[in-house]
């Protein structure tokens, strides 16, 4: 499966396996196995770099099992080659959301007319709350 022009995953490290779906299908839910669970092997992957593993294993959350592997399950359609191909795109889509670095964050400070505003601010309903007392308490 091509992920992008670097990474290509082979066949051994994706597992197809196909169980009956919930849902809408009347006779043809009973019989035929149309959801599709695709399991990437992605801890023993060698094209993977291990940054892009620690990212996918966050993006993946419980989808991301004991042994290293992100399982996705599909029944959206009724056909089972038509899954199959959502399984997969799935699955691409989420390793290049992997592959982006995230930006590094650059700490900003509060300006001084913010500080002054909010200061302001916590004056005025310091103000608001003391006027609530009633008369003659002080």
């Amino acid at each position: 499966m091509r992920i992008n022009d670097q990474i290509i995953l082979q066949e051994w490290e994706l597992t197809e396996s196909f169980t009956r779906a919930s849902g809408p299908g009347g006779q043809n839910v009973n019989k035929v196995s149309t959801a599709v669970e695709l399991r990437f092997e992605a801890e023993r992957s060698p094209n993977l770099p291990d940054s892009v593993k620690a990212r996918l294993k966050r993006l993946a959350g419980r989808r991301w099992t004991q042994d290293g592997a992100v399982v996705l399950r599909v029944e959206d359609t009724r056909s089972q080659a038509r899954n199959r191909e959502i399984a997969r795109a799935r699955m691409t889509e989420l390793i290049r959301k992997a592959l982006e670095r995230p930006k590094r964050r650059i700490p900003t400070r509060p300006t001084l007319a913010s500080k002054r505003r909010r200061l302001d601010s916590k004056a005025h309903r310091a103000e608001v709350k003391a006027l609530r007392t009633p008369p003659g308490q002080e």
